[in-house]
């Protein structure tokens, strides 16, 4: 599969980097965030609804931003120039979040080893929400298919105000982190970028529009809770779904499968025939590609597809794949409601 997909590069004389269209959806991406903010920062206006609709078409561009931007970016797909890659990595700080925590979480555990129960840190869930039948359930969990979406909107608040300081703390703790000057440096860096996040888009609005300070705090809120809920889907709907696996080492520490293998057994595509949604979710209609190529800039996720699915469906490896968001949604509710019934499983889950 990597001869051929290097195949298709050599032979179209493309980069495996981002193109002329990452740098437009970079810069569209980054005005819908940032000139909503800008709007309510100067330019005089009443009318609660309008402050509310910027705050959550901010949030929009924001989700924009971590699919489309950075998460390239830290990869280090966005550009073959290593320096390119840093500057647009760091947009995710400018969303209140922070680089070094993301690429731990997410490169490191979450590429390494995905749906691996303790391990994958993107399915480390708190006790009411279970995402692996390897994880300890509770009664709460029962209902959890219903509730989940409530949470998901609240994930980027949490992200930016604890989860950040939690994670490195933990990653510290773990030895992903070399030393404790490293470690203190980055803790920081981590309040400075948050001061200058919470200083524009909360605190300045704040001062600056004739908005009482709670009107500002409830749309603050809405604009996390839409991007929060986007991108949560958006990354759910690729692993914690009925036909993905959650296999466990075996008795030696080892997994069977190797990498490829396990990738293709672990993630979901969705709705891979909509170059639209492609677009806007940063080509992450397309997980499967991502995971198997994480160093490929996600504008070609959608040429290399037919190359991934020709020769998994060759050797006998599964390629899954949901038709549509709205059937990805579903398959999620139904995978979290049959996680809060089904009891802990000692081995690989079964697939329902």
């Amino acid at each position: 599969m990597k001869r051929r997909v290097s195949e298709y590069f050599k032979t179209t004389g493309k980069s495996r980097y981002g193109n002329g269209s990452m740098i437009f959806k970079s810069v569209a991406m980054l005005l819908l965030y940032l000139a909503p903010l800008l709007i309510i920062l100067f330019v005089p206006f009443d009318s609660v609804w309008l402050l509310f609709l910027l705050f959550i078409i901010s949030g929009l561009g924001m989700a924009g931003i971590g699919m489309g931007i950075m998460h390239d970016a830290n990869h280090g797909s966005y550009s073959k120039k290593q320096w390119v890659n840093k500057l647009m990595g760091y947009t995710i700080n400018l969303l209140g979040a922070n680089d070094k925590v993301w690429r731990l979480q997410h490169n490191v555990l979450h590429h390494t080893y995905t749906n691996i129960e303790e391990h994958d840190d993107d399915i480390n869930a708190p006790f009411f929400l279970r995402f692996s039948p390897h994880a300890k359930k509770n009664f709460l969990h029962r209902f959890q298919h219903y509730y989940a979406w409530f949470f998901y909107g609240l994930s980027t608040l949490s992200w930016i105000t604890v989860k950040d300081f939690v994670r490195y703390k933990r990653y510290f703790n773990m030895g992903l982190i070399q030393d404790r000057k490293t470690y203190t440096d980055g803790v920081l860096k981590m309040i400075l970028w948050k001061v200058v996040y919470f200083s524009f888009a909360l605190v300045l609005p704040m001062v600056l529009s004739d908005f009482s300070p709670w009107l500002i705090l409830l749309a603050f809120v809405a604009m996390h809770f839409v991007t929060g809920l986007t991108i949560t889907l958006i990354f759910q709907t690729a692993h914690v779904v009925p036909n993905a696996d959650f296999p466990l080492p075996n008795e030696e520490g080892q997994m069977e499968s190797e990498r490829f293998a396990h990738q293709l057994q672990t993630t979901c595509n969705f709705a891979p025939k909509s170059a639209v949604l492609s677009w806007l979710v940063g080509g992450l209609t397309h997980q499967v590609e991502h995971h198997l190529f994480p160093n490929i800039s996600h504008v070609h996720y959608r040429k290399i597809a037919p190359i991934v699915k020709r020769t998994a469906e060759e050797f006998g490896l599964p390629y899954h794949s949901n038709g549509s968001l709205v059937s990805a949604v579903i398959q999620h509710f139904k995978m979290l409601r049959d996680l809060g019934r089904m009891e802990l499983q000692p081995v690989a889950a079964d697939k329902k």
